[in-house]
């Protein structure tokens, strides 16, 4: 057998041994990041949305109690409206303006909701009401799951814009993912990250 004859299978088993090693490298690792990102995104907006079903039964049964104070109400349903309004697909996750803006739209929500919760203390039986204490139960669960989901989010944003200027994921971003991009990540004021305060009589 000659030494030609000997070559091809050679270089085929080195090719696929570096296949191998390349596989191991992280060559899938921003994907899998931007993945994991994006799922995490995906929870940030569902409770956001939770937060947002709660608001018409919480004004409602407010409304029942305190129809005087219209303006409270009013400023609820409008900041909920606009909350709603404010989206951030996951493919728009690297504009950190965008985000910005979908976190100034819930902050105001949320602040808000700590002035409709706040005008409850006048109303000693808007207090009592079941109906209220139920929604105000689901709403400070509500409040910590958002905490929570945007914590995930944070860190899994952490993860691919690291594996995105580190190397090797540097290398690959440059070679097979040129289009991937940074992902912005929450830079609230501190008041518009603490979440409505919800107190119990």
């Amino acid at each position: 057998m000659t030494a030609a004859a000997v070559r091809p299978p050679l270089r085929l088993l080195v090719v696929a041994l570096m296949g191998l090693l390349l596989a191991g490298c992280g060559m899938n690792s921003i994907p899998t990041y931007e993945e994991q990102a994006k799922a995490a995104w995906a929870q940030v907006e569902s409770q956001y949305q939770r937060r947002a079903d709660l608001i018409p039964n919480l004004v409602e049964t407010v409304k029942g109690f305190a129809a005087q104070e219209r303006e409270v109400l009013t400023a609820v349903v409008e900041a909920r409206a606009k909350a709603t309004q404010v989206t951030l697909p996951p493919e728009a996750l690297s504009d950190p303006d965008a985000l910005k803006r979908f976190e100034a739209a819930q902050g105001a929500l949320g602040g808000a909701l700590a002035r409709l919760l706040a005008v409850s203390e006048a109303y000693p039986d808007l207090k009592s009401s079941q109906n209220f204490l139920a929604l105000q139960s689901q709403l400070e669960g509500t409040e910590n799951r958002i905490a929570v989901a945007r914590r995930d989010y944070i860190e899994a944003v952490r993860l691919y814009n690291t594996e995105l200027r580190t190397f090797p994921g540097r290398l690959w971003a440059s070679f097979l993912y040129p289009d991937a991009k940074p992902m912005a990540t929450f830079t609230a004021a501190p008041e518009t990250a603490t979440p409505p305060k919800v107190s119990f009589p």
